[in-house]
């Protein structure tokens, strides 16, 4: 497919490691864990896992009114702040873009989770008639899609997309899409969730997908490394602004790297784990690579999806080898950056994206912490606990969710 070129020109992350850019990526480069024992539940003594990545010090009232905030679920409040950061980083107002060639496809794997939640449990205690009604409109996926639309005025193209911890990733693949079309000119893209809360906490426990390392939380998410057990559940967002090369250019923004590629694909196979066989994990990467126009070689840097769980992290080792080819697999720097911010679920892909957009541009690839103890299926180059000044001009991110859902972005040099 050949279509007009897309940049990238703005960014903005709400995260557990900081929610300005420059705190962001300072905490990202040099290591610091963003996880720590649950401060928003009172009762997290009870709960077997009592760890996760929580949004800290963000000021609400900055994005969002008093009067707004009481209403909106906490992953409405974060996708809107992301998305207020990435438009103010990008530079754009509204007498630079066109409304209706601006659109949003801003998303979420689980929405309004702490919303249904608090109205569920209205309803038990209080009976039916005390459910609010803004219990619908909050809690639907995309209704973040709808405010950030609404906020900046922008008319075209305007939805969310849903597939679990994908989501960001597929988001800000089809907003490139859209604009190589020439259906819009810019896209806000990118993925919110905000679900440490009862039932996301309890929720993941029971599948024994996280990990319950409570008396060590900075060292709980462990990627590719031989004792991990378990991803750390986090929260927050990130919000890539995407432009066509020429719009970009004809307003003077900066740009940080091209948005070159993306695959997609399915593996049929299970509701919760991955393909043992990666074939089709790989396949995504291969369809990145070759949308492109790329070959194995020119790919120097993999953010992995590398969740810290047993079965993950096996899998996406044998998905690069198999995209790759062993050589250049193990010469290539993968690195999982939810060492640091744990797990973000549906924002996962959309911060992952930002951080692959400012490898490319610094030349840096981002460590994966605590990684000590080597798993023998687990054996490519990780930039294991210190980040590497290296040459990046086309990187790989990956994004896997319950489903089989795969999806991969390929950035290139500006």
């Amino acid at each position: 497919m050949s279509g007009r070129k897309v940049v990238v020109t703005g960014l903005g992350v709400v995260s557990p490691v900081g929610s300005e850019l420059g705190t962001f990526w300072d905490n990202i480069k040099n290591g610091r864990s963003g996880i720590g024992r649950v401060q928003q539940m009172d009762d997290i003594d009870q709960y077997p896992v009592q760890i996760a990545g929580e949004v800290k010090d963000l000021d609400v009232e900055r994005f969002v009114g008093k009067k707004d905030a009481r209403k909106m679920d906490p992953f409405s409040i974060y996708g809107v702040a992301a998305s207020a950061l990435a438009i103010e980083d990008a530079g754009i107002h509204a007498g630079n873009i066109d409304p209706e060639r601006a659109g949003v496809l801003a998303s979420s794997g689980i929405g309004g989770m702490q919303v249904m939640q608090k109205e569920c449990l209205k309803a038990y205690e209080k009976g039916p008639r005390r459910v609010s009604p803004q219990l619908i409109p909050q809690m639907i996926t995309n209704i973040l899609s709808g405010y950030v639309s609404i906020k900046y005025g922008f008319k075209g193209p305007n939805f969310c997309i849903t597939s679990a911890c994908a989501s960001g990733t597929h988001s800000i693949g089809e907003a490139m899409r859209m604009i190589q079309y020439g259906d819009a000119d810019v896209m806000i893209a990118g993925g919110s969730e905000a679900s440490v809360a009862m039932l996301g906490v309890a929720g993941f426990a029971a599948l024994r997908a996280t990990s319950r390392l409570n008396d060590d939380p900075e060292r709980a998410s462990r990627p590719f490394d031989l004792e991990r057990d378990g991803f750390v559940m986090s929260e927050g967002a990130g919000m890539v602004i995407l432009e066509s090369e020429e719009h970009a250019k004809a307003r003077g923004a900066k740009i940080y790297c091209y948005a070159s590629g993306y695959g997609r694909t399915g593996d049929a196979y299970h509701v919760t784990a991955p393909d043992a066989s990666a074939v089709q994990s790989a396949r995504g990467m291969t369809l990145a690579i070759a949308d492109a126009g790329l070959s194995v070689d020119d790919i120097d840097y993999v953010n992995a999806h590398g969740t810290s769980t047993p079965l993950n992290d096996k899998g996406e080792t044998l998905a690069v080898k198999n995209a790759l080819g062993e050589k250049k697999a193990y010469a290539t720097a993968v690195s999982s950056t939810k060492s640091m911010t744990g797990h973000m679920l549906g924002a996962a892909g959309g911060v992952e994206a930002a951080i692959m957009a400012l490898a490319v541009r610094d030349n840096i690839a981002p460590p994966t912490i605590n990684y000590n103890t080597p798993d023998p299926d687990c054996d490519l180059d990780y930039v294991p606990n210190k980040m590497r000044e290296m040459q990046i001009n086309a990187a790989l991110s990956n994004s896997l969710g319950f489903g089989g859902h795969n999806a991969t972005l390929c950035f290139t040099k500006a």
